[in-house]
């Protein structure tokens, strides 16, 4: 049987999943001590188990060591198997080296996470460079798509909305989600001097499509980008736009920049706990969870970190 254990922040979203997949779910208690070492207290009753750990990772260094902490001690315990669940997975957007010396983080995380869990479930991930997780990860992965979801609750919410990409890698997000709702949208180019400095353009100044503005972006960080676009839509004589994002990061006071600037409303899903959480993804996590641990019902989970990994040929989808 399935059984979730929740990070810190994700109960409300691991309630939901749970009672979508008919499972149940329990809390992981995490402390950290003034020296900034972490214990992970696991509760009781995980031996025949197949344990799925639910933790968004938006804070990954925080959180890296008590992820395997708890892979780790709930084998001990006696769970069957063990898999991640990280609706946002971090350290995906440094897929190359920028500049000489700089590690490539996304294939060593990979590798990290691959020494506590049998597979990984996660939602739109922020792939450019990699195609697919199965170019990254060993162990079998599964890929969610929010794009149904937001297309969704653009088309219920939003009155004659335009989608806006603020560059070249909002692209893919932008596109799939207008064909789903068969919507105009446009993607516009961003140049980056730094983490807090960005110029982004519009490739047709000239042509303005008529309806209401929506801004769709994967991951939100500092938000500078979305507040560039902002300016110049309204600076164009647009209406206020709504900003929709996948992954709410929000880096500093983000969310209230946006605001400032004049969006008229800020939406994102769930993947990472948010006020502006209004899309949730309970209903495809639970069923990716219910795939994985089908895959690998019945099969007895060794010891961490001596166990052979499972050559189990899952596609990311």
């Amino acid at each position: 049987m399935t059984l979730i254990l929740a990070f810190p922040g994700m109960e409300r979203l691991a309630e939901c999943v749970a009672r979508e997949a008919g499972c149940d779910w329990r809390a992981i208690d995490l402390h950290h001590f003034p020296d900034g070492e972490s214990l992970v207290t696991l509760p009781e009753g995980l031996a025949g188990h197949d344990i799925a750990v639910l933790a968004t990772l938006r804070d990954p260094d925080r959180l890296a060591l008590p992820l395997l902490f708890a892979a780790s001690t709930a084998r001990e315990l006696g769970a069957r198997s063990v898999g991640l669940v990280a609706p946002y997975l971090g350290y995906m957007r440094q897929d190359t080296r920028f500049a000489a010396g700089q590690a490539i983080s996304a294939p060593i995380f990979a590798r990290f996470l691959e020494q506590g869990f049998d597979w990984l479930v996660t939602a739109d991930p922020h792939l450019h460079r990699n195609a697919s997780l199965d170019q990254l990860f060993a162990i079998p992965t599964l890929r969610i798509e929010t794009a149904p979801l937001i297309a969704e609750w653009i088309r219920q919410n939003v009155p004659d909305p335009v989608l806006i990409g603020p560059d070249s890698e909002s692209r893919q997000w932008v596109e799939r989600i207008a064909s789903l709702g068969s919507l105009p949208f446009e993607v516009w180019e961003k140049r980056r001097a730094g983490d807090r400095q960005v110029a982004v353009t519009r490739p047709d100044e000239h042509n303005r499509p008529s309806g209401t503005p929506v801004v769709v972006d994967d991951i939100v960080s500092t938000g500078r980008t979305m507040m560039d676009v902002i300016r110049q839509l309204l600076a164009a004589g647009w209406p206020a736009p709504v900003c929709v994002i996948t992954h709410a990061v929000f880096a500093d006071h983000a969310q209230r920049d946006l605001l400032a600037s004049g969006a008229t409303r800020i939406v994102s899903t769930d993947s990472i706990p948010h006020e502006t959480n209004a899309i949730s993804l309970y209903v495809p996590l639970a069923s990716g969870i219910a795939e994985m641990t089908a895959a690998f019902g019945g099969e007895a989970s060794a010891p961490f970190p001596t166990r052979t990994r499972k050559d189990l040929a899952a596609k990311e989808r």
